[in-house]
């Protein structure tokens, strides 16, 4: 059976890549943090756990040398823009610095073992910063705006780097992708929460930053779609992988809302300057033409029905 060693098991898309693969038949080696956050999934039992550190990557490469993936996926850092300017540093090493690491690792792997090891990296549209390109593709500008999009476009440009080295390498541009797995610190998460204590009669109100930037959103267990794709194929390219349509978060709040019923809901919303960026790209949407082409990847579940079953999904918690 083909081996994967995943980074990020337990996040957002790390569960929903693990769930993919083992019902695929693949045998699964994650590496996890010793000291586990709140918000992190349960991982299978099947899966074998190895505990690192990315801030400590020394050790990456004698385990990834020792487990011998057929693919290497990796889906962890820091993946918080706004956490990134309080400890850009930090983000640097966990989210830049550390791919180098696996990246090496994978390539000397491949050279002892004389067969490709593919690795497959979780880019970000936060790499273009605020670009003129309306969409952005594959040949937009690196121009990162936040500690978190220039550690993004370090490793960004390394997958390409290796990739011209031999390494099978390749990089999925991920757009802003929800599920009702998404941390409650990402702002989408906070909203379908929010309206959901609303509809409950637990809270009154829901405090928001910047109601105007516009983002393209899509379906998390779409995007690591992508990823398998991408790993499958015999051509190793970097990847859009979005809708291709933008919404303003005000769209975002207005669907919650309207998913729980409730229509006039603009009373219900105060603007906090606390909650806005020190730099937002005020529209961030890509053109998935590529990948479409390619690979044959389209969405699955559109911008109202990613929204529904968040809602749905945080009511039903507030339930017991």
């Amino acid at each position: 059976m083909p081996r994967a060693f995943i980074t990020g098991v337990s996040g957002q898309d790390g569960s929903y890549l693990a769930e993919r693969l083992l019902e695929d038949g693949w045998d699964l080696h994650a590496l996890v943090r010793s000291a586990s956050a709140e918000d992190e999934n349960p991982l299978d039992p099947a899966i074998t756990v190895h505990e690192g550190d990315l801030d400590s990557p020394g050790p990456l490469t004698g385990l990834i040398d020792g487990v011998e993936p057929d693919v290497v996926f990796n889906l962890a850092g820091i993946s918080s823009v706004a956490k990134s300017w309080d400890e850009p540093a930090l983000t640097g090493r966990v989210t830049g610095q550390s791919v180098a690491v696996m990246l090496d690792a994978a390539w000397r792997t491949q050279e002892r073992l004389g067969r490709p090891v593919r690795f497959v990296q979780a880019s970000s549209a936060e790499i273009f910063g605020a670009s003129d390109d309306v969409p952005q593709t594959e040949r937009t500008a690196i121009r990162p705006t936040s500690p978190y999009g220039a550690a993004k476009a370090f490793a960004h440009h390394l997958v390409g780097v290796y990739r011209g080295r031999g390494l099978p390498a390749s990089a999925a541009v991920l757009y802003n992708h929800e599920s009702p797995r998404r941390p409650l610190a990402f702002v989408t998460r906070k909203i379908t929460a929010g309206v959901a204590a609303i509809a409950a009669g637990r809270s009154d109100s829901l405090s928001l930053g910047n109601l105007d930037a516009q983002r393209d959103w899509g379906w998390a267990p779409d995007y690591v779609d992508a990823l398998v794709r991408m790993a499958a194929s015999d051509r190793p390219e970097d990847y859009i992988v979005a809708t291709g349509v933008a919404h303003t978060v005000r769209e975002f709040v207005g669907a919650a809302f309207a998913a729980a019923g409730i229509d006039d809901w603009e009373h219900l919303v105060t603007i906090d300057p606390r909650f806005a960026r020190p730099v937002d790209a005020p529209l961030s949407v890509g053109d998935p033409s590529r990948i479409r082409d390619d690979l044959g990847w389209t969405p699955t579940l559109d911008f109202e029905g990613i929204v529904a079953r968040m809602v749905e999904n945080d009511r039903r918690l507030l339930e017991g």
